[in-house]
């Protein structure tokens, strides 16, 4: 029996992934929620200082997911259908996604350099990069499911550069834990990196977007 895949079915699968997301970005406040309820008469700067690692890894949170999200949205935006292996892939992408208000907590809540949550965390961080390259792969593999316009300006080196760092800073952050979530910030190279995967695998004569 054939798969019927509708217009109606690839909307209940973006609305999903959205709402998702909405719950996780939202649930990453909630230990600051409960910290400013005992704030007391004490001042707002002694709450900044006794909860400044719980304030960083918000933020930095926050902005993973909704990077996360935005490359999410600009690769659907280029999807007319879907297959089982986007709906699977795109659930594993949720998982990690659901993970990071759980890793966070857990590194807001951790003492001093701890390899263990550093890894915890930026694992689940390139669990999500791989899971947004697959599901980019299956698009690849599957001209059929992009729209035209899209089809026309296909990049299959898009992603790599990310997976790579994110899998640098996995093992950096490890052997050297000192340095922390620091590491992280070598995510600023992955548009230099991209350009040079993108020379090597077209050639010099094509650019990237």
């Amino acid at each position: 029996m054939a798969l019927i895949r509708t217009e109606r079915g690839l909307d209940r699968l973006v609305n999903f992934s959205d709402a998702t997301v909405a719950i996780a970005i939202t649930l990453l406040i909630l230990p600051l929620v409960d910290a400013a309820s005992k704030i007391g008469s004490s001042s707002f700067g002694t709450f900044v200082d006794d909860n400044a690692w719980e304030l960083f890894a918000f933020v930095v949170s926050f902005a993973v997911i909704a990077r996360f999200w935005v490359v999410h949205h600009r690769i659907f935006e280029t999807v007319r259908d879907y297959s089982l292996g986007i709906v699977w892939f795109n659930f594993l992408w949720l998982f990690a996604i659901v993970v990071i208000p759980f890793s966070a907590n857990v590194l807001s809540a951790s003492q001093g350099n701890r390899p263990e949550v550093y890894a915890l965390y930026i694992s689940d961080m390139l669990v999500a990069t791989v899971a947004t390259r697959l599901v980019a792969e299956v698009l690849y593999r599957n001209p059929e499911l992009m729209t035209p316009e899209a089809r026309d300006q296909v990049d299959r080196t898009r992603g790599l550069a990310e997976v790579i760092i994110m899998a640098a800073a996995l093992v950096l952050a490890i052997v050297f834990p000192a340095i922390n979530l620091w590491w992280l910030f070598l995510l600023f190279l992955a548009r230099p990196l991209h350009a040079l995967l993108h020379r090597l695998v077209y050639g010099p004569s094509q650019t990237t977007a």
